[in-house]
C-alpha cells in the first residue's frame, strides 16, 4: 500500500450512529451492525467498515483540489454480527481488514486509482502464493458502481464464480451476464386446462410425471420484500437471482418465504401460479413472455394448468431479468464487434480474498464531503474503497500451499524464513555451532525459528515439515565433521551440504522467491 502511494492511519472502531444514519447504511446493513448505547444513552456501532468515518475525516482535513488525489489505508479490526460465522477464519464476527480509501477530483481520476489498486492487489496475492481470479461482483450495501472481487477458487468456497474458458470473462454468479434464449416459442398457443397433480410439489416431480422437460414449466417462488409478499415467476429450469431481484424491487430486506408463510398469507404452496392471482405483486423473468404453452400452478391444492401463456392468461406488474447464471450458461461478453462470445461457462466455487469498489460520489453526496475546484466551486469528492480480509487470506495461503506433511509457506509471507534444527544439542560442538549460525542468520537480516529441543531427528524433521518454513537448516554432528550445514527447501525432497564458511549468501539465495 505504501508503494502504491497510500498513507497509513488508524480509525476508531466505535462510530456514532449519526454518520451511519446519514449514509442510510444503518438500515441497509442493520442485520450485521453491533449497536450499543453509552451511559448517556447515545447510540454507537462497532465499525463493520469505515467509509463513513473516513469521509468525516476528509471533511475536516481536505478542502482543495490541490490536496487530491489522496489514498489512505489502515489495518484495523472490524465487527459484523454475522448470523452464521463459519469456515474457520473465513467468516467471523470480529476480523482484521486492510482497507484503503481513495479520493479524487473526478471519475477519470477514480479510474486511475482503481487500476492502481487492481494491479497492487494482483501483486499482493501473487506474492502470497494465492492464485486469484478478478471477477465482476455486486457492490451490495457498499453502494457505487463498478466492483471486482479477487476470488481464490476452491471447492470449499462460499461464493460461485462463472468463468468463460474462451474469452476469460469472470463474474460472481450474483451479477454474471449470460445469454438467455426461449426454448418453447415455436408452438401456437393452446387452450389451457386444469389437471390433477396430487403429491407433485416440486418442478422436477411435476415434469417427470408429465414427461416434459423442466423448461416447459413455470416455477412460482414467493419472497418477502421489506415485509411485503412478492410472487416471482421464472422458467422451471432456472433459479431466481436474489441480487437481481432485490435491485428490481428496490428492497433492503429480501427473504424466501417458507411454505407456512405462503399458506399464512393466503396462497397455495406447491400449486401456486400467476393465472387469476390477486392481492400480490407479480414479478416475471423476461423470458416468460417469449415462451408458449407452459405448465403452471392453478392456485388450487394438487392442481396445475397446461398451456399457460403470458399476456393471454396472466400478466406481471414487473418484467425483468431475474435469472441466475449457472454451469453451462452461455457467456454474454462481447467479442469482436457486437457479437457475443456464447461459450458455455464453468461454475466454480471460491472464496473472496479482497474486493475493490468504485464508490463514486455515493458517500460524498450523502455526508457532504466536498472540495474546492480550480474555479473555487464546491465539488463532491469521488471515492474508491479497497479491502482485503487478512484472516481469510491467511487461511487461503495455507489451503493453496500445503502437502501431505504440512504447510509450505511462500517465502514472502512465512512466519520465519529459516527453521534452524540442532540435532543432539546437548553436545557442546553442536550447541555452539547452532547458536553461532543462529546469530549470523539474524545479523544477516533473516528471521529464524530455532529448534534446540532434546528430541529425536524424526520428531524435529516432522515438526519442521508440519510448520513449513521455506528453508530448513540442520546442524548435526555428522555435518559438522565435514565442516558443513545441511540445507533443505521445504518443497524439495533432497538436502544439500553447504560449507560453514560462506554459508549465509547461499542461504539467502536458497530462500529467494
Amino acid at each position: 500500500m505504501d508503494a502504491a502511494g497510500g498513507q497509513e492511519l488508524m480509525m476508531p472502531a466505535i462510530h456514532p450512529i449519526e454518520i451511519w444514519q446519514a449514509s442510510g447504511r444503518d438500515q441497509t446493513m442493520k442485520d450485521i451492525l453491533f449497536r450499543f448505547s453509552d451511559k448517556r444513552d447515545r447510540e454507537f456501532v462497532l465499525g463493520p467498515t469505515h467509509e463513513e468515518v473516513i469521509v468525516e475525516l476528509f471533511k475536516r482535513n481536505v478542502h482543495s483540489y490541490r490536496d487530491l488525489p489522496l489514498l489512505v489505508y489502515q489495518i484495523q479490526q472490524k465487527f459484523r454480527d454475522e448470523p452464521r460465522p463459519r469456515g474457520g477464519l473465513i467468516r467471523l464476527r470480529q476480523f482484521t481488514m486492510k482497507d484503503l480509501y481513495s479520493f479524487d477530483t473526478d471519475f477519470e481520476g477514480l479510474d486511475v486509482s482503481y487500476r492502481k489498486m487492481y494491479d497492487a492487489y494482483t501483486r499482493i496475492f501473487d506474492r502470497c502464493g494465492v492464485p486469484t481470479v478478478p471477477a465482476l461482483a455486486d457492490s451490495g450495501a457498499m453502494g457505487g458502481r463498478d466492483t471486482h472481487e479477487f476470488i481464490y477458487l476452491t471447492q470449499y468456497g462460499e461464493d460461485t464464480c462463472l468463468l468463460c474458458p474462451k474469452c476469460g470473462y469472470a463474474a460472481n454468479a450474483e451479477v454474471a451476464a449470460f445469454v438467455k434464449e426461449p426454448v418453447h416459442n415455436t408452438e401456437e398457443p393452446q387452450p389451457f386446462q386444469e389437471i390433477p397433480t396430487p403429491g407433485l410439489y416440486t418442478i422436477q416431480a411435476l415434469a417427470d410425471h408429465l414427461g416434459i422437460p423442466t423448461s416447459k414449466t413455470c416455477k412460482a417462488v414467493f419472497y418477502a420484500a421489506d415485509g411485503e409478499p412478492v410472487f416471482v415467476a421464472i422458467r422451471g429450469d432456472m433459479d431466481v437471482n436474489e441480487t437481481k431481484l432485490r435491485r428490481v424491487l428496490g428492497a433492503v430486506d429480501l427473504h424466501y418465504m417458507s411454505e407456512d408463510e405462503v399458506a399464512a398469507a393466503g396462497f397455495v404452496p406447491g400449486s401456486a401460479g400467476a393465472v387469476g392471482l390477486k392481492g400480490i405483486r407479480i414479478v416475471a423473468d423476461d423470458l416468460l413472455p417469449q415462451e408458449t404453452n407452459l405448465v403452471a400452478g392453478a392456485n388450487k391444492p394438487d392442481t396445475h394448468l397446461l398451456n399457460v401463456n403470458y399476456g393471454r392468461d396472466w400478466q406481471a406488474g414487473t418484467i425483468a431479468d431475474i435469472a441466475l447464471a449457472g454451469e453451462g450458461s452461455l457467456c454474454a461478453a462481447p467479442t469482436h464487434g457486437k457479437a457475443l462470445c456464447r461459450t458455455a461457462m464453468d461454475a466454480r466455487r471460491g472464496i473472496e480474498m479482497g474486493q475493490i469498489f468504485k464508490l463514486g460520489t455515493f458517500y460524498a453526496e450523502k455526508l457532504g464531503a466536498t472540495y474546492l475546484d480550480a474555479e473555487g466551486k464546491q465539488r463532491p469528492a469521488v471515492m474508491g474503497s479497497y479491502g482485503i480480509g487478512t484472516e481469510r487470506l491467511l487461511a487461503a495461503i495455507v489451503e493453496a500451499n500445503h502437502d501431505e506433511r504440512g504447510i509450505t509457506w511462500p517465502a514472502q509471507v512465512a512466519p520465519f524464513q529459516v527453521h534452524l534444527v540442532a540435532l543432539q544439542p546437548n553436545r557442546e560442538e553442536v550447541r555452539n555451532a547452532a547458536e553461532e549460525i543462529y546469530g549470523r542468520l539474524q545479523s544477516g537480516g533473516l528471521t529464524v525459528l530455532y529448534d534446540d529441543r532434546d528430541e529425536t531427528p524424526g520428531v524435529k524433521f516432522n515438526d519442521a515439515d508440519l510448520l513449513g518454513m521455506p528453508l530448513r537448516i540442520t546442524v548435526s554432528p555428522r555435518a559438522l565433521e565435514k565442516g558443513s550445514l545441511e540445507i533443505k527447501r521445504r518443497t524439495e525432497t533432497e538436502s544439500d551440504l553447504v560449507p560453514l564458511d560462506g554459508a549465509l549468501p547461499k542461504i539467502k539465495r536458497a530462500i529467494s522467491p
